[in-house]
């Protein structure tokens, strides 16, 4: 395998992203450009390649061409929760004091989130997060919760969503809920909402 059939361009991964989340729409190059502020010929001649690299592939339907994530490729899905997983380094400056205490979460929780206008701009009312654990561990996620309420560093109120594993998968068709999970700044356990994507689609 030659070497520029390898490397990731800033803007691929920004797109290979934007598709893995939103794994329920179809998008052709044209719709990507648009959502994402980005030109339109560049975006056509990224995905062409993301298909070559084995991350994307691609279905024609009438004149246009839309583009999916490779969900049968292992490796494809590896890269995928790896650059998940650097998400943490993604997090806007003003809810840093946030992140610090989100990682108390670590022992007890299968997966974290932030959702929500919080992680788009900083004149925010609320902050949004998901939370995915099992039903064993909830008295050790409240006490968490009230760690962080207590402590009174964040001036602006939280907003938990929490639910299992399996209460994420009956949501699948909830509009809302998809909304919420392909909108999101992953702060816990890339590894998991990789897993949880791929029985959700």
């Amino acid at each position: 395998m030659y070497a520029e059939k390898i490397q990731f361009t800033k803007t691929e991964i920004q797109l290979v992203k934007f598709i893995f989340k939103h794994f329920k729409d179809r998008h052709n190059a044209r719709q990507l450009a648009r959502m994402l502020s980005l030109n339109h010929a560049h975006v056509n001649k990224l995905c062409d390649g993301l298909v070559r690299k084995g991350l994307f592939v691609n279905e024609r339907i009438g004149n246009a061409i839309y583009y999916a994530f490779n969900h049968t490729h292992k490796s494809a899905l590896h890269f995928m929760a790896y650059l998940l997983s650097l998400e943490i380094r993604e997090f806007p400056p003003w809810l840093a004091v946030l992140l610090h205490h989100l990682k108390k979460f670590g022992t007890c929780i299968d997966l974290g989130c932030v959702f929500g206008s919080s992680i788009r701009k900083r004149d925010f009312q609320d902050i949004d997060i998901l939370l995915i654990y099992a039903k064993a561990r909830q008295r050790e996620v409240s006490k968490i919760k009230g760690s962080i309420r207590r402590a009174g560093l964040l001036d602006k109120p939280i907003r938990y969503v929490e639910m299992t594993e399996e209460d994420a998968l009956k949501n699948k068709e909830n509009r809302i809920f998809y909304s919420m999970f392909s909108e999101c700044l992953i702060f816990h356990n890339a590894e998991k909402y990789v897993e949880v994507i791929q029985c959700l689609r």
